[in-house]
């Protein structure tokens, strides 16, 4: 689960409320095609998101590509569903969410004024996120970092505990996607309607409920998908 994957979902779950949009409608772009962002790519499409982009150092991924080693082949055969192809910049231009497992320095202010309305920017980067927030300052609806001086860090410090807590109790075999987006929805739920805001999209790493709410949730996933060991 790089880059806790299940924590950005509950993050983008959360947003939605925010901006008021459906997972099914996104278009997501993704900088950086690595393990993080195959497993970012495989979560979203998990839990409704049906147009994603992934950008690595020469550009877009699109079936056809001739320098792809196998997990960018998967990438290209299950993505990019309008054959977007060129740099970052070229495909950012109407997209709802962008999300960097890249490097720093990755986007400027004209890149989110192209996005879609009201913009979800989760800049992971460490300790340079692809844009800093200063500089997506009025732009972008919700902003999320990997670092703790800023708001909403994207931390997977919330979700392995509880995973693996909900894991062991159920007498799960594996950790499937499905048990993760459960995962994700019990972090979301950890912030109330009360709390819920642009810059309070997932909980505090010092909430207490956070690890409960994760394993009962992955425990029920686990029973209700079948990976339990016999007689668990």
């Amino acid at each position: 689960m790089p880059k806790g994957s299940d924590l950005l979902v509950a993050a983008l779950e959360n947003s939605l409320k925010i901006v008021d949009k459906k997972m099914a409608d996104l278009k997501v772009v993704i900088a950086g095609v690595g393990a993080a962002g195959v497993a970012i790519a495989k979560i979203l499409m998990e839990a409704g998101v049906e147009n994603v982009i992934g950008v690595d150092r020469k550009g877009a991924i699109f079936t056809g590509r001739d320098d792809l080693n196998a997990s960018k082949q998967w990438f290209a055969e299950h993505t990019n569903p309008e054959m977007r192809r060129g740099a970052i910049h070229e495909v950012m231009p109407g997209a709802d969410v962008f999300v960097g497992v890249s490097g720093p320095n990755l986007l400027v202010r004209d890149d989110l004024r192209a996005m879609h309305t009201d913009p979800i920017v989760f800049a992971l980067a460490n300790p340079d996120p692809e844009i800093l927030p200063e500089d997506a300052a009025g732009l972008a609806a919700v902003m999320a970092t990997g670092r703790s001086d800023y708001p909403n860090q994207i931390n997977n410090v919330l979700c392995f505990p509880g995973i693996f807590r909900g894991a062991l109790d159920a007498g799960a075999t594996t950790i499937t996607e499905g048990m993760k987006l459960a995962a994700a929805s019990a972090i979301a739920s950890a912030v109330s309607e009360n709390e819920l805001c642009a810059d309070y999209i997932v909980p505090s790493v010092f909430n207490k409920d956070v690890v409960g709410l994760v394993a009962s949730g992955v425990a029920k996933a686990a029973a209700d998908e079948g990976v339990l060991r016999p007689g668990a």
